[in-house]
Formats: structure tokens, C-alpha cells, sequence
């Protein structure tokens, strides 16, 4: 029998192995949008020497920033009224920040995963939203996305905080929350933040959108320390991410941060263990220094491909029985559309959201109350007097340097 030749010029483009990229860096808290100058030199500066040092094994295609890596976390760690924060710490997308970082993928033929906290006004006015967001190799910004979950000392507006007006904007489906960036030569890519990876539904739907690389940057302490193995639970649910969804996860964690300029010392708020997990689950790199250092891993997108379409065991998502799950979240926990018709609150106020959403799930009969209440986790201001005056306050932390 003739052998069958194959027309290798049809069909889709084979994908060539790359070097993925997550960057550790020490941050500089800002007191004002052009304080971010300083910490874009000091990523400049190891992009410079990641791409130097690790692009001799295999071509750099992706380079990951951490969560904060451009700002700190100035708004969370002082209670920042959003608004203020909105107008005087955060970014536009693009803007002259992004255009530094598009200089850097330029000169590199690279694709750069950022996050920034920022300005959309095209969805809301005086809104920042926890942002993520790709630069092509060309300088394009070619993807951009919010973060949908927050810690509960975050007060970044979300899309489901102004529910209506973001399915006015980009519909309902799970693509307008949970979207993903196709490309020829990185695979499809999806991006979430930190606490969004609490949840295993976030990297569920990226999956079901196509995602073979997942960013999640950054995480605290104590998740980045719980238990005897390195990484906590932050790498425990990044393997399970990767595990469950047949996927890479990229994920780089902020580096020592100085709260202000007066900080003699930096504090490590988030632990380091940067790491880089395949689509079995398997750690491939991991770091457990986060001060200006680097993870780094082989992405091979065409095996990733081969495992999920050759396999009829472990590529998990093929035999979901979706129909008995339908009803689990008929049932509304967090309340959506808080920050539509008014602005989002401090610390202590949004305590309480919270508690309201345990006595929601208490009531369901979901959580078991203790026999024995005793008080929870509460806010604690630094300082006495009214957010704003607070703020005032620590502002001048900064005017030395102004």
C-alpha cells in the first residue's frame, strides 16, 4: 500500500516551544501617579537581565510582572477613598506607563503579562478597576481584563460590582468575564489576579474559553506559607489549576515592598515562591526568593495540545457532567451592582458586605455556626479621624520626594 502523504502546509501552525518568564520585584508604595517612574526602572532593569540571562536556553516569549510590581499597594495598606485613589495613584490603558513597557516588548519581540491598578473610563467614570492586560511583541496592546474577585482589604471596583453596565458593555457570557487572547505563537492566553485564583471557577472558565496559559501574579502571606510544603496554598491551588484544566499557570509574586518613602526597610507582605506549573500539575520552576529575582520554564504548547486531545483519562474537562451542576449558583451570595449608583467603601464598612454574605450562607444552611460565636476579623484603622483626613495625612509621607 502507497503510504498517505500529509499536507503539512494545511491547518494550524505549530507553536515552537518558548521560555516563559515571571519577574520578582522589590516595589516603591506610591504617593502619586509619577512615583511609578521608579518602579518601572526597576522592572526595565530585570527585564533586561531575565531576557540576558535565561533567553541563552530557549527564546523569551512571555515575561510576567507580579501584582503591584508598578505601584505597591498605597490604596489597600492606607484605605485610599477610591475615588482619590482613582484620580491620583493609577494608570490610563494605555498611557505613558504602558508605553514604556511596550518600548521593552518592542526591543525583545516578547509578550509582557501586566497588571495595573486602572482607570477605565469608557466603562465608568471615576472607577479604577484591579487591571490585567497583554502587550504584543509589536507594542500593541492587544488584551486587556479586570480582576472579579478581591481580598477584603482590596477596593478596587470589579466588573461584578457594576454588573449591569459591564453586560451592557460585553454581554453576559463567560467570555466578557473571563475572556482569552488566541495568538499563533504563545498559545491562548488567560489572565487572572491573585485572589481570583481563590476561586476554582476562574480558571475554569478561562479553560472552557481556551486558555493554555494562565497568568495569576501574586499572593500574601499567610497563604504563600501555610503548611510544611514551599509555596503554601497559593501553589497548591496553582497546581490543582494547572491539574484540573490540563493548563500552564505562570505565576510570579510581588517581591519586599517599601509602604513610603520614609520605609527604611521593605516589608516581604507576600513571601516570595514564584513558580511556573505544566498542564499535569508538576512544578517546573519555582523560587523561593521574591527580592528582584526570576522564575522561568519551558511552555511547550504543541504537547499541551497533543495531552488534551490524545488522552481519555486525565484531561478532566472532557466528561464534565454540566447539567448537575446548572442549579449550584442560581442562588446569589455577594451582592452584585454595589458601586453602580454609588462609591465604593473603606475597609470597615465593606466588612460588614462580608459578614452579611457568611449570615447569607449560615442561613442556607451552608455554614454550621460554632456553638460558642466569638468576635471575627475586623478593620482596625492607624489611624484616628475620617478616611480622607487619614489619607491627608500619610500623603505627606510622600512630599520629600515630591
Amino acid at each position: 500500500m502507497a503510504a498517505v502523504e500529509r499536507d503539512v502546509t494545511s491547518g494550524p501552525i505549530p507553536v515552537a516551544p518558548y521560555m516563559a518568564v515571571g519577574l520578582s520585584t522589590v516595589v516603591h508604595g506610591v504617593g502619586s501617579r509619577r512615583d511609578i517612574g521608579r518602579n518601572l526602572d526597576i522592572v526595565e532593569e530585570a527585564i533586561h537581565a531575565a531576557v540576558s540571562i535565561i533567553g541563552i536556553n530557549m527564546p523569551v516569549r512571555l515575561i510576567a510582572l507580579a501584582e503591584g510590581a508598578l505601584t505597591g499597594f498605597t490604596d489597600e495598606i492606607f484605605d485610599v477613598p477610591h475615588t482619590t485613589a482613582a484620580s491620583d495613584l493609577f494608570i490610563d490603558i494605555p498611557g505613558a506607563e504602558t508605553e514604556r513597557l511596550a518600548g521593552l516588548a518592542r526591543h525583545y519581540s516578547t509578550y509582557l503579562a501586566v497588571q495595573c491598578k486602572a482607570r477605565w473610563p469608557e466603562v465608568m467614570e471615576n472607577r479604577f478597576f484591579n487591571t490585567l492586560f497583554v502587550i504584543a511583541p509589536n507594542g500593541e496592546i492587544v488584551h486587556r481584563a479586570a480582576k472579579n474577585h478581591l481580598w477584603c482589604r482590596e477596593r478596587s471596583c470589579t466588573p461584578h460590582d457594576i454588573y449591569d453596565r459591564w453586560v451592557e458593555l460585553f454581554g453576559d457570557g463567560i467570555e466578557a468575564f473571563y475572556p482569552v487572547l488566541r495568538t499563533h505563537d504563545l498559545g491562548n492566553l488567560g489572565l487572572i489576579c491573585c485572589s481570583d485564583g481563590e476561586y476554582p471557577e476562574a480558571v475554569r472558565a478561562l479553560a472552557f474559553n481556551g486558555a493554555e496559559v494562565v497568568y495569576r501574579p501574586s499572593e500574601a502571606v499567610p497563604m504563600t506559607q501555610a503548611g510544611p510544603e514551599p509555596g503554601g496554598t497559593w501553589l497548591l491551588q496553582n497546581r490543582a489549576h494547572a491539574h484540573f484544566n490540563s493548563l500552564y499557570m505562570v505565576c510570579p509574586n510581588v517581591g519586599p515592598v517599601y509602604v513610603s518613602p520614609r520605609s527604611e526597610h521593605p516589608y516581604d507582605i507576600a513571601g516570595g515562591n514564584s513558580h511556573i506549573v505544566d498542564y499535569h500539575g508538576h512544578v517546573l520552576a519555582h523560587s523561593t526568593s521574591g527580592q528582584n529575582t526570576f522564575v522561568a520554564a519551558i511552555v511547550d504548547i504543541e504537547a499541551l495540545r497533543h495531552f488534551r486531545v490524545m488522552n481519555l483519562n486525565s484531561n478532566w474537562i472532557k466528561d464534565l457532567r454540566t447539567e448537575l451542576f446548572r442549579r449550584m449558583y442560581d442562588e446569589p451570595i455577594h451582592p452584585a451592582n454595589l458601586w453602580l449608583e454609588r462609591d465604593p467603601v473603606g475597609h470597615a464598612e465593606a466588612d460588614e458586605i462580608y459578614r452579611a454574605n457568611i449570615a447569607r450562607l449560615v442561613e442556607r444552611g451552608t455554614f454550621t455556626p460554632p456553638a460558642h460565636p466569638a468576635p471575627g476579623a475586623r478593620y482596625v484603622p492607624p489611624t484616628d479621624g475620617n478616611r480622607e483626613e487619614s489619607w491627608a495625612a500619610a500623603r505627606r509621607l510622600w512630599e520629600s520626594t515630591d
